[in-house]
């Protein structure tokens, strides 16, 4: 089955479950992060649809992702959270990677926020800091825009001078100006994994400015630039990365200092959302 087949039969079958409950698609997505999926626990009134109901849907097998869509208000705010996403070291194709964004982007999301749980470079960073992603390097991993281009969703070859859409980030320096949130910026990257990065990789990270690392975030800025989508980007340190501190990483370490920051990025993202 091609890539535009493959979206267009789980874009329909999620617009028939939205159909049936009566639900038109909010312009704000939000992606949650190892650890960060509490956040969708602060939805109201919320629909949930697991990806196995949708035909043709990766599932999601990462530790902390459970793997459904929550539709509903967060604060005041229509929003469909990806409460759990898809992984490339989870063994499927980059085009499985993007599908969730591209088929929500599809249906009319206008904005999107992706959140992950990420190891901390750059000097003076803390477990549980929270840092806005001004830009990304992606040179680490595939690009789902390889192979023959899907003009139904965009140009062969895409600017990446704004990735992440610079009013968007205003609007979240505002919200945790507002909410005397520690909110750093800087840059991220993105591996594959599933293994943790080595003390030597992440020097040359440090080397090519480099603030923090992770496994996901980067291939879906990519594909929802391709169709010009405006996307944000908040990243929760969850450790320091190999070498910076003497703590060997584990997965589970991730996921709890994530789930400890959740009400933290609840509050960030839900005050930055209302003014999308």
């Amino acid at each position: 089955m091609d890539v535009l087949t493959k979206i267009k039969l789980v874009e329909a079958k999620l617009k028939a479950i939205l159909d049936k409950n009566g639900v038109v698609m909010p312009e704000v997505a939000i992606v949650l992060g190892s650890g960060l999926s509490d956040v969708a626990d602060n939805v109201i009134d919320p629909l949930v649809i697991s990806y196995d109901e949708l035909a043709d849907f990766p599932v999601a097998t990462a530790p902390g992702h459970k793997g459904r869509f929550v539709v509903g208000n967060l604060g005041d705010t229509p929003v469909i959270i990806m409460q759990g996403r898809i992984h490339y070291y989870e063994g499927y194709p980059m085009t499985d990677v993007v599908l969730p964004v591209r088929v929500l982007a599809r249906l009319g999301v206008k904005n999107f926020v992706l959140t992950n749980a990420v190891g901390g470079l750059a000097d003076g960073m803390r477990e549980g800091d929270l840092m806005l992603i001004t830009d990304h390097i992606s040179t680490f991993v595939p690009s789902p825009l390889i192979g023959p281009n899907i003009d139904e969703l965009g140009l062969r070859f895409t600017d990446m001078t704004h990735v992440y859409d610079v009013g968007l980030q205003n609007v979240f320096r505002e919200a945790a100006d507002k909410l005397d949130i520690r909110l750093l910026e800087g840059v991220y990257a993105q591996f594959t994994g599933p293994q943790f990065e080595t003390p030597t990789e992440i020097q040359l990270l440090k080397g090519l400015g480099i603030d923090v690392v992770g496994m996901s975030t980067v291939v879906e800025a990519i594909a929802l630039r391709h169709m010009d989508i405006r996307v944000s980007g908040v990243s929760c340190i969850t450790n320091l990365a190999a070498g910076i501190s003497d703590e060997l990483l584990c997965g589970s370490d991730v996921v709890d200092v994530g789930t400890e920051v959740g009400p933290t990025v609840t509050a960030l993202i839900s005050e930055a959302v209302r003014n999308f």
